[in-house]
């Protein structure tokens, strides 16, 4: 059976494990209380009014024909709201992942750095719809920001990107989605033509602890091949000072990827910074 090895190094995730508690009257404690469950409310919605930077560790193994290689990948996802009007907000989500891979196309091989950043826009109305939905859409941009072009594809990408949610009680379920067409870049290089599909569910309890599972598949409509991990995570919100924060771990199981890509088990991790106003 193959063991699963650990990353060289896992530079930007840490681990919380201490909370404070306040002496407060009963009507400021039923405030703090209200006020976290909102935000625990907020952060199971991806395009909620609120910023947060998240940073999000990810390690997959069993990469190539001989399952040798392996990818440890932290991103960093600032989420960064703005205030258009009194009926709108536009919401820039950015995803900028620091990668190392080992054993990549080969036994012996591997490259560590920045990788191709993907930002997303959402113009989304402040009050949800009639039925209680929360949508909102726009477009995305790759940007061919990867240090080795052994980490990116080296093209401009751009295409639409939507998301749509409901929060009931504490239950939240909705599906994001995008598609990213390559647009310029180097002639040489694979063109980018990628629909991304991302439902999601998940369960806030009375302590503030968030259950979670979701898909992320891609398709790839150039080589015809998709990948899709089952993700399943477990979410805390904490306090340490004055900062608030939200701890996750989970697992994730590769239900389909192309040849040569990643197999079995995977790890996700990750620490969100909560800047609420």
């Amino acid at each position: 059976m193959k063991q699963t090895r650990l990353p060289r190094h896992l530079t930007a995730c840490a681990t919380v494990a201490i909370m404070f508690a306040a002496s407060t009257t009963p009507g400021h404690a039923d405030e703090a209380e209200a006020d976290a469950a909102e935000l625990a409310k907020k952060l199971a919605n991806p395009i909620a009014a609120l910023i947060s930077v998240p940073l999000q560790y990810n390690y997959d193994q069993n990469f190539g024909p001989e399952d040798d290689g392996s990818i440890s990948r932290l991103n960093i996802q600032p989420v960064i709201p703005a205030s258009l009007n009194d009926d709108w907000n536009l919401i820039t989500r950015v995803i900028l992942p620091l990668v190392d891979q080992n054993d990549i196309p080969v036994r012996g091989q591997g490259e560590s750095g920045l990788g191709d950043a993907v930002a997303s826009l959402f113009f989304s109305p402040k009050a949800p719809t009639s039925n209680g939905w929360i949508w909102g859409a726009g477009p995305v941009f790759l940007l061919p920001t990867a240090t080795d072009d052994a980490l990116g594809g080296e093209k401009w990408g751009l295409g639409p990107t939507a998301v749509a949610l409901k929060q009931t009680g504490p239950w939240t379920v909705g599906a994001l989605g995008n598609h990213i067409w390559s647009v310029a870049g180097d002639s040489d290089r694979a063109d980018v033509n990628a629909t991304f599909v991302q439902p999601f569910l998940s369960y806030i309890t009375p302590t503030k602890t968030t259950f979670g599972i979701s898909t992320e598949s891609t398709y790839d409509w150039e080589t015809r091949s998709w990948s899709v991990p089952a993700n399943a995570t477990v979410s805390q919100l904490l306090k340490v000072g004055p900062q608030i924060l939200q701890v996750s771990v989970g697992a994730k199981y590769w239900v389909d990827a192309p040849d040569n890509g990643p197999e079995g088990w995977g790890i996700r991790a990750q620490l969100t910074f909560l800047f609420p106003k």
